[in-house]
């Protein structure tokens, strides 16, 4: 087991809604401030690879945590579809090749539920990643993600790099992206019965039919599990973290108008896509190697996050 303590770490992404959380747990487990190194986009675009040289040769890591990514909803994921493949994938390429280079102690990947395919039986196994191709919206996203676990075995088996790899269901918390034009489907939603709650509005239009179905992770139980994995793992075995919940996107809207006191009508943009028809994880592999599992309550976790939303508002 790594401790986590006495290593220099850099987490990419780490001034973002999940890296608050993760170098938040870090700091729990004894990381001071001056072994913790967060850059930020301003001084190191990771999608150059000079930049990505000179990260490691200024933080001088032996741990690195990748949480970086460009992502966002489904519009965003129509709108840049191109980008979201570059700027992922070039920023997992780099870091790994310098992790490599840089003779780096443990490299952790955070990757996304929009690796699984499409049609994926639920709930989804780790060992089903590979059998099918993902929901069209978000496939260059997805692909660009798991592209790099490929990698990380490979690097594993031919130059001894230890590695750890998480997939993440979607996350929810506060100090999520609220962005309308970027913004996952809970803060989406969050902000647009807030609004209409405030403006008087009659109706919220949402997208699809609402009959596909989500399950959502608090913003701290991520953070947790992606700590453990850093810990724990040495190989790139993928491991689902999940909240153990499975909710239609009709009853989540009305989970989330309740939480915001909102009581107009809800109506629905059936030309505009659903997504993947159904996401469900399997976190036995979590239970059985970190020891991890959801605490979080999801009623609560949205009471939190509209709570925390209404004070920035």
């Amino acid at each position: 087991m790594t401790d986590l303590g006495s290593k220099r770490i850099v987490v990419t992404g780490g001034a973002g809604f999940l890296g608050r959380a993760v170098c938040r747990v870090l700091r729990e487990r004894g990381v001071s401030e001056e072994r913790l190194f967060v850059p930020r986009r301003r001084d190191f675009d990771l999608t150059f690879e000079g930049d990505v040289k000179r990260l490691y040769d200024t933080a001088r890591p032996d741990v690195v945590i990748h949480l970086a990514a460009e992502v966002g909803g489904i519009g965003a994921n129509m709108e840049q579809p191109g980008r979201f493949f570059y700027a992922n994938m070039a920023m997992g390429l780099h870091l790994v090749e310098h992790a490599r280079r840089h003779g780096l102690e443990k490299f952790v990947h955070t990757g996304t539920v929009c690796a699984y395919p499409k049609h994926c039986p639920i709930p989804f196994r780790e060992e089903d990643l590979w059998n099918g191709y993902p929901e069209e919206t978000n496939a260059p996203y997805g692909v660009a993600k798991k592209a790099i676990f490929v990698m990380l075995d490979g690097y594993r088996r031919q130059y001894g790099l230890k590695s750890a790899v998480v997939v993440p269901v979607n996350l929810y918390g506060p100090w999520d992206n609220f962005d309308p034009s970027s913004s996952h489907v809970i803060p989406a939603l969050i902000r647009k019965c807030e609004d209409a709650r405030r403006a008087g509005a009659a109706e919220v239009i949402c997208w699809g039919t609402g009959s596909a179905t989500r399950e959502f992770l608090y913003v701290d139980d991520a953070a947790e599990g992606i700590v453990r994995a850093a810990e724990i793992m040495e190989e790139p075995l993928p491991i689902n973290l999940g909240g153990g919940v499975e909710i239609a996107i009709r009853d989540l809207v009305a989970k989330i108008a309740k939480a915001c006191d909102y009581s107009g009508r809800i109506t629905w943009d059936t030309s505009k896509p659903d997504g993947q028809p159904r996401r469900g994880l399997d976190i036995t592999r979590a239970k059985t190697l970190l020891g991890w599992g959801p605490r979080q309550d999801f009623d609560t976790g949205l009471a939190t996050t509209v709570a925390w939303w209404r004070e920035q508002k």
